[in-house]
């Protein structure tokens, strides 16, 4: 297969992005924007040895699950990978990409539930992050990166977020000079109950007044922070933070808990799967003695297990999300749960001893890269009786998975399988909830007991 080359070929499955996968011509070619089953004329944009990345320049024979999509920058934009799948299609995927991490990556062969719906398939994110960058003609392009670059592709609005995504584009462009457009960094909004918790991302210090004024125009009830992140990295939110209208929280209530959220504060971005998620780690956690919240981010889970258990412990790095769990506590009378601000793998070892004696639940929520390694021992180490892991990217899920099931295990640093499984636990279930309609990402609870 040559770089440029027109090809042929039939989709035999999909990858990990949702990329269709075509072998031709002794080559096995990544084509976005494909279905399984369909014969896809394709340019091969890069080849490397027998692995090749294309285009699809035309769908021969289309598959009865491909549907129209709505988004006008549908496959310039990085952020949706599925809209061109109806939704039945979409929810098969993400069950089958659960699967095949597991067992290609952790070596672990269980069965995989039916992914957990979303009652809205658009308009269902609660949480709003833009770039924002000078356009070179005295104007602001704000938007989504281009898949795998740092070019923006510029948007007026965005079919998955809220309905008031649009007023917020358009506050931003009205309010900055050019000059004042050079610094700028992000825009973030999160909505709870109907109320908004906004910063405004940039380099150095800029005057937020028209920006207040011209979102005036559109919310009523919003708090709007500036945070100044000077580094070049792709983390958005820097030390430095003023409020420049409201207080910089707001609260709110979800599955009868009362809690309270800022800008850095995380909480899931769909609320409805959210409270089916938390529904069944609930009904997973069951009546234990004591619950361990790990990752636990501004203590809305920990509070459910505390009305379940007779003890609830959440530890979180972030110091407003601890804090924000800590006024959780407070307002909800929850006199048994304790919350710890600090490293997992700082605070972790602690909390084991100090509830050794009890019956325990360890619930794990880690961000996409995963839980460090020893934090994976100490939990397969712990002796609880159920542990419960929640993730977004299930490669890291595979493999952490597969060190506490022992289907992995580590030679100087390096993952192997090793097929002896003999672990104390054993996966009882794995569930796939469709956090992410319209992505290839796929929130997954995988439950686990002793043997």
């Amino acid at each position: 297969m040559q770089k440029n080359g027109i090809y042929r070929g039939k989709v035999t499955a999909l990858g990990t992005g949702g990329e269709g996968i075509i072998y031709s011509e002794g080559t096995t070619a990544f084509v976005p924007f494909c279905l399984e089953g369909e014969e896809v004329r394709f340019k091969a944009l890069k080849v490397k040895g027998n692995v090749a990345y294309g285009k699809a320049e035309q769908i021969l024979c289309p598959s009865a699950h491909r549907v129209n999509a709505p988004c006008p920058v549908f496959g310039k934009c990085g952020g949706c990978d599925l809209q061109h799948a109806d939704y039945a299609a979409q929810l098969e995927f993400k069950r089958n990409l659960v699967k095949n991490s597991l067992e290609k990556l952790g070596g672990i062969s269980v069965p995989v539930e039916e992914t957990v719906a979303c009652g809205a398939q658009y308009r269902y994110r609660n949480k709003l992050v833009l770039p924002i960058v000078a356009d070179g003609a005295g104007g602001i392009e704000v938007g989504f990166y281009a898949p795998h670059s740092h070019r923006i592709v510029p948007i007026t609005d965005c079919l998955i977020q809220r309905e008031w995504c649009s007023a917020v584009i358009a506050a931003v462009k009205a309010s900055f000079s050019p000059r004042e457009a050079e610094f700028l960094r992000h825009i973030t909004v999160r909505e709870l109950d109907g109320k908004f918790i906004m910063a405004l991302v940039a380099r150095r210090a800029v005057n937020l007044s028209p920006l207040i004024s011209n979102l005036e125009k559109s919310f009523q009830n919003f708090t709007l922070s500036l945070n100044v992140n000077p580094e070049d990295t792709n983390v958005i939110f820097g030390k430095e933070w003023h409020i420049c209208r409201g207080e910089g929280f707001y609260d709110a209530v979800s599955d009868g808990i009362k809690f309270r959220a800022g800008a850095n504060t995380f909480v899931q971005v769909n609320d409805g799967v959210r409270s089916k998620l938390y529904s069944r780690v609930a009904e997973e956690a069951g009546g234990g003695d004591v619950a361990i919240d790990l990752y636990s981010g501004g203590g809305l889970l920990t509070a459910i297990l505390a009305k379940k258990c007779r003890a609830a412990y959440g530890v979180e790095i972030v110091p407003e999300a601890s804090a924000c769990a800590q006024r959780l506590k407070e307002d909800n009378g929850l006199t048994n749960m304790r919350n710890v601000c600090g490293a997992v793998e700082e605070k972790l070892k602690d909390i084991l001893q100090e509830t050794s004696s009890y019956g325990r639940v360890i619930v794990c929520d880690p961000p996409r890269k995963g839980m460090q390694r020893q934090v994976v021992r100490a939990i397969a180490e712990s002796g609880a009786d159920k542990i419960l892991l929640i993730s977004c990217n299930p490669a890291t899920l595979a493999r952490d998975l597969g060190l506490i099931t022992g289907s992995l295990k580590e030679e100087d640093g390096v993952l192997k399988k090793s097929g002896a499984g003999n672990s104390p636990y054993t996966v009882k279930s794995v569930t796939p909830f469709d956090m992410f309609p319209q992505t290839r990402h796929v929130e997954t609870l995988a439950a686990l007991v002793k043997k």
